[in-house]
């Protein structure tokens, strides 16, 4: 193997070298309970305190909005929770949600509906945003919460967030994103959005793994959904994690710093891993909005080839990406996210999502785009279709 090459970093990423060494000094230094009273326990509190400062500077919010939870799916679910609540409470009948969000939410939803609560899923396009007007079609003023992911883990599709906003709160809904992908790589605004509530997670921006977040506005409803000790003023119990979220705070503070260098950067790698596909490898489909993407994603279908043996020949010439099928989980169905976008399922089960991050480089994407049309080749000869 002549080199590695990580293009999976919607899935996750390495840490930065200043969050490593932050988590290193907690765990070694700050080891109070943040808890506590005594000057240890205080010491280890200023920590979260201060990471709770620098997240809430870069998704613009208040500090005291800003609650630690142990990742996106913990905060997706604990706001679908409130929903629940609320219908149960009278408040409202139903709950709107799109057909390519996160697991988290898909399978909550699932979920919710064998508990007999309303759930409705408004379509995408072809390049996988939502339809606006379909969504307007939805609505009424039985919702209780409308919820829609900024920017895809597949595609990189990022969505209108703002307008989606102000439809759920003509309404009378509340406005839930998950922003976990999009955290770092564009412009999040809780204030400019007018966000109910926002959820992410610090692995997908250079931070520890098992630590996020969940923003939820002043005076907007909320239920515990991990109950214990008073934690986050009641809202979410369990000892703090203080290493894990100071590395949040540090890792949110260095996305604050170069989210604009980060995104042209990532824009450009990104289109020259594009361009040269697109030159090298006839026949190909590009799947998602080309417009309006996260900057480090690119999904590519290749008819006649899979996508799990794409996979795994570059994964023996050390480049590690994904497959927009499910297949690599287990499951021998294709990517639901591309299929919501029309696409069919030959090009859905040939797909594969490059996602470029912060420590990649020109010639990470030259050594692809070396490597990759001889594999699409093989695979293309050996196909029995």
């Amino acid at each position: 193997m002549s080199r590695t090459v990580y293009m999976d970093n919607n899935a996750t990423t390495m840490m930065a070298p200043e969050v490593q060494k932050a988590v290193a000094q907690a765990q070694s230094v700050t080891y109070g309970n943040a808890s506590s009273m005594h000057s240890f326990g205080r010491e280890a509190a200023a920590l979260v305190e201060d990471a709770r400062k620098s997240v809430s500077q870069l998704i613009e919010c208040r500090p005291e909005e800003v609650t630690f939870t142990s990742g996106a799916s913990e905060s997706n679910n604990t706001v679908f929770s409130i929903a629940r609540s609320l219908i149960e409470k009278g408040r409202g009948k139903r709950i709107v949600t799109t057909t390519i969000e996160h697991p988290s939410i898909i399978e909550t939803v699932k979920y919710l509906r064998k508990c007999g609560i309303n759930v409705d899923q408004v379509p995408v396009d072809g390049e996988g945003r939502v339809r606006i007007g379909e969504l307007e079609k939805i609505m009424g003023n039985d919702v209780v919460l409308v919820s829609v992911m900024t920017g895809n883990n597949e595609t990189g599709t990022i969505q209108e967030i703002g307008q989606i906003s102000e439809i759920a709160h003509r309404y009378g809904a509340l406005m839930h994103t998950d922003a976990t992908q999009a955290i770092g790589k564009i412009e999040v605004s809780c204030k400019q959005w007018n966000l109910d509530y926002l959820s992410c997670s610090a692995h997908k921006f250079y931070g520890p793994k098992g630590v996020g977040v969940l923003y939820s506005k002043k005076d907007a409803p909320f239920e515990t959904y991990v109950h214990g000790g008073e934690q986050e003023h009641g809202r979410r119990a369990g000892t703090y994690n203080t290493a894990a979220i100071y590395g949040l705070g540090v890792a949110a503070r260095l996305a604050k710093e170069g989210i604009k260098e980060e995104h042209d950067r990532l824009w450009a790698m990104r289109e020259r891993l594009r361009t040269g596909i697109v030159k090298s490898i006839p026949d190909v489909v590009v799947n998602g909005c080309q417009e309006h993407c996260l900057p480090g994603t690119l999904d590519v279908s290749f008819p006649s080839a899979e996508g799990e043996s794409i996979l795994l020949m570059l994964d023996m010439a050390g480049i590690a990406v994904s497959t927009g099928s499910a297949c690599a989980t287990g499951s021998l169905e294709p990517s639901y996210v591309l299929l919501a976008g029309g696409l069919d399922v030959e090009l859905a089960h040939g797909s594969i999502r490059f996602s470029l991050g912060r420590f990649n480089t020109e010639e990470d994407v030259d050594y692809v785009l070396e490597v990759l049309p001889p594999v699409i080749k093989k695979l293309r000869e050996i196909s029995t279709r």
